[in-house]
């Protein structure tokens, strides 16, 4: 066992109310450094999309009255630069669990600092917390003919409107219709020869829907066949359909098996996506290793 403390830890469904919905998050407290071997080997044992970290942060730099932590995320194989929902899942814990006694967080990461803050919900009853993420917008740009080639390659017989890549090394693929994005079936074969990140389809959801746009996002590179529902894909899909659409405020549903709502708001004028969400604690334990 060593002589590390024990690392307490929380496994956590982001973007859902509702048990074993939206995309499972595992979030580990540590009061000292741990080596990067240990973290992925956790990461590993758990297993699922996402095992974030949390380390308190003692700088000046904070925001008065907004504590700070540092954040490290990690898939099953890698570590990443940016995840929205184990992002969601360390702020549920740590506004839940009494760690912190504030309406916002700041989490020192990869990708700078992100913000984390209570918001009120109009006709909520108080048993759920609403969550908003501050992130940065992810642009897209338009593909290379052999980004094309793969892309049709990846999707098959799938009638295709659009294709990006976005600056998060993502493909993102437009569909003509969102029944299209829900009944997809993967070549993960094809997926894995895709030199960046990970895919993404989307198309506009149908009228009367409730939503604006459906999506689901693959990763197999980075251990992840389907991720159910992801935060950061949608930093890059808010900036993707707010050109197309005119509009800067969103009801993103991802059409995962476990699927996922996302609310999100487009601040053009500081790159920023702001992404609301709940989420809902289903195990806690510790790692005595």
């Amino acid at each position: 066992m060593g002589n590390h403390p024990k690392v307490d830890y929380f496994v956590v469904d982001a973007f859902t109310d509702s048990p074993f919905k939206g995309n499972p998050a595992a979030v580990c407290f540590l009061e000292e450094e741990r080596d990067e071997g240990w973290l992925q080997a956790v990461a590993t044992e758990f297993n699922i999309s996402q095992t974030s970290y949390l380390t308190k942060d003692g700088s000046d730099d904070a925001v008065a009255g907004c504590p700070r932590f540092r954040l490290r995320w990690f898939t099953p194989v890698a570590e990443v630069k940016l995840c929205g929902h184990a992002t969601l899942a360390a702020a549920h814990v740590l506004f839940t669990s009494g760690r912190v006694d504030s309406d916002c967080i700041e989490f020192l990461t990869l990708s700078g600092v992100l913000t984390a803050k209570k918001v009120p919900e109009a006709h909520s009853n108080g048993s759920t917390l609403l969550i908003e993420l501050d992130f940065p917008e992810v642009l897209n740009k338009e593909c290379s003919s052999e980004e094309i080639l793969t892309a049709l390659e990846v999707i098959g017989d799938a009638p295709i409107l659009e294709m990006r890549r976005t600056a998060a090394d993502d493909l993102l693929v437009v569909l003509s219709s969102a029944n299209l994005v829900e009944e997809f079936c993967p070549r993960l074969d094809k997926i894995r020869k895709w030199t960046g990140r990970g895919v993404i389809i989307t198309a506009a959801a149908a009228q009367g829907s409730g939503f604006d746009f459906f999506s689901r996002f693959f990763c197999p590179n980075l251990g992840i066949n389907e991720d159910p529902v992801c935060g950061s894909a949608h930093c890059a899909l808010t900036s993707y359909w707010s050109t197309k659409m005119g509009k800067h405020d969103f009801v993103a549903y991802q059409a995962s098996p476990r699927s996922g709502i996302l609310k999100l708001e487009l601040d053009t004028a500081n790159g920023r996506v702001r992404i609301r969400g709940k989420a809902v604690i289903v195990m806690q334990g510790t790692i005595i290793a």
